[in-house]
Order: C-alpha cells, then structure tokens, then sequence
C-alpha cells in the first residue's frame, strides 16, 4: 500500500510543479487572492491524500482518514487534523480538474458513450436537503427516481477517459454529447437513449459515426459486422460505471459543500484513469476498420 501511495505522490507532485505556479500567479493577477499563503500540507500532499481515498477500497472518507493518521503519519508529519482537511477539499476542485484533463486517453477510432446517475440525498428527502437546493434536480432512471446530478462518461476501446461532463439529473442524455467528442473521429457508440436523427446527422459530417440499437417502433436498420460487434462490446463502459461507483466511491450522500461533491466526483475520475489494468475489448483488423 505504501508503494502505491509513493508512486501516487510522486504523479501528483510532477503536476504541482507545473500547474501550481502558473495557477497561484493567475489568481494574484485577476484578483481572486492578494497573496498565497502556504499551509501545513502541500498542494501535492492534498491531492495525494485525497485521491487515494479512491484507490483505498475505504468505504468512508473519515475511516481513511484516521487510517492514514494512524498508519502513514511517516508519509505525511504535518498532515492536519480530519475536520480541517475536509475544509480544505473544496479548494482542491480547479487542480483537480487540471490534473484529470492531463490524463486523458488515447484518440484510437472507437468511443462508448453513457451517463450515470449521482445522487446527492435520497428523493424522498429533496426538499429537506440544503446543500443542493436549486442545483441538484429530480429525474428517472433505470434504477428509478433519484435526485442529483449526471455523469456523462465518453471512453476509448482501452476503457481511458477521452471526455466528461456533470449536469443536473434532469438533462437529457443526448444535449451533452456534442461537446463531449469535440474533435474526435470514428465510431462511437450508445444505448438506445442516444436515437436522434439530428445528432446522427451532425456527428456523421464531424467523422464520427453515431451506432446505437434501434427501438421496438423503429424500423430495422442494417449494420455491418464491424458496428454489431461493437454493439455487443457496450458493456466496456457498464463496467467502468461500475467500478467507478464501488471502487472509487464516486457517489455518496453525505455532502456538506457542493464544491465537495464536484472534487470527489472528479478525484474518483483520477483515481480510476490512474489505474493499471482497466475495462478494455480487443479489436482486431477483421473486426473493425475506422476512418479517421
């Protein structure tokens, strides 16, 4: 455990030393602080402590928390105290979106787009909650009513994050795919909430070809061998929806900020992409030839 979290550090620190100074000057510059002061623990302390939550197999970030106290206080001799890290977290949201954006997958031709319900307090209970009052909205999916926000997930075919987007529950899945595949060419695939002439139309003259499964009122469409094997191969990115919510904690319902809730979801992002092994297909020349 101690390896990982070495090699974690010293991933985020190579960052921290890029990003940190040209982010401290920028805030000077525009105003948002009058000088940086720096605190106990580093900026790459921080998001190291913080994106191996993710990577912990923890179920709560407060146990991790006095975990790490107890057991890596070697690692950390100026960490501070629980309450006032989670003080901190909300601080972390702009480095933490930096750092995601730097590890972005490879461009290889062949995409899997869907989206994953965050909730943020149970639906019985949202006009109770607070923290999210006017943010987080109320919608439907699979699982049911829920109310909180979406996560619209764009990956390759070696299951590495190309694209990401967090909107309220109540957007609709398609509105968001535009610019999520900016500059992106091939194929990409989607369920069947995804069926839209206009957006087939509009990514077909971008060079990305839009594949989904048709409805039951539809009529049938042919597809090649190549799009209904990857039509079948669509459950690459259930999987990393699934390891992101059971592996990297990226939902839970115990928010007091949501700029907490926007840093957790991002650093359970980063935990993932930093993984080694992930969800990934094999694609052979006979199964698929992309133009792109």
């Amino acid at each position: 455990m101690k390896t990982k979290l070495l090699i974690l550090f010293c991933v985020v620190d190579d960052f921290c030393k890029k990003f940190t100074p040209f982010w401290h000057k920028h805030m000077i510059e525009n105003g948002l602080r009058k000088r940086i002061r720096g605190g106990k623990l580093s900026m790459s302390e921080v998001l190291t402590i913080y994106i191996f939550f993710h990577q912990s197999g923890f179920r709560t970030f407060k146990d991790y928390y006095f975990y790490m106290k107890l057991n890596h206080f070697d690692c950390f001799p100026n960490i501070v105290s629980y309450s006032r890290f989670t003080e901190l977290i909300p601080s972390i949201f702009m480095p933490l979106s930096i750092f995601l954006h730097s590890l972005k997958g490879k461009e290889t031709g062949i995409y899997f787009v869907d989206s994953m319900a965050l909730e943020v307090a149970h639906v019985k209970r949202e006009k109770q909650n607070k923290v999210f009052k006017n943010i987080a909205q109320k919608s439907k999916s699979t699982m049911g009513w829920f109310y909180g926000f979406k996560l619209h997930l764009v990956i390759n075919d070696k299951g590495e994050i190309m694209a990401f987007k967090i909107t309220t529950a109540n957007i609709n899945d398609r509105k968001p795919v535009l610019s999520l595949v900016q500059n992106l060419c091939g194929k990409l695939v989607g369920d069947k909430g995804y069926i839209s002439k206009n957006l087939f139309k509009t990514l077909y003259e971008q060079g990305l070809k839009l594949i989904t499964r048709v409805k039951k009122n539809m009529k049938n469409k042919l597809l090649s061998l190549e799009d209904k094997f990857l039509l079948r191969k669509r459950g690459i990115i259930e999987s990393v929806n699934d390891q992101l919510k059971n592996i990297s904690q990226i939902q839970h319902t115990r928010y007091r900020n949501p700029l907490t809730f926007f840093s957790n979801a991002i650093a359970a992002l980063c935990s993932y992409s930093l993984k080694e092994k992930k969800p990934s297909i094999r694609i052979s020349k006979r199964h698929l030839a992309t133009n792109c």
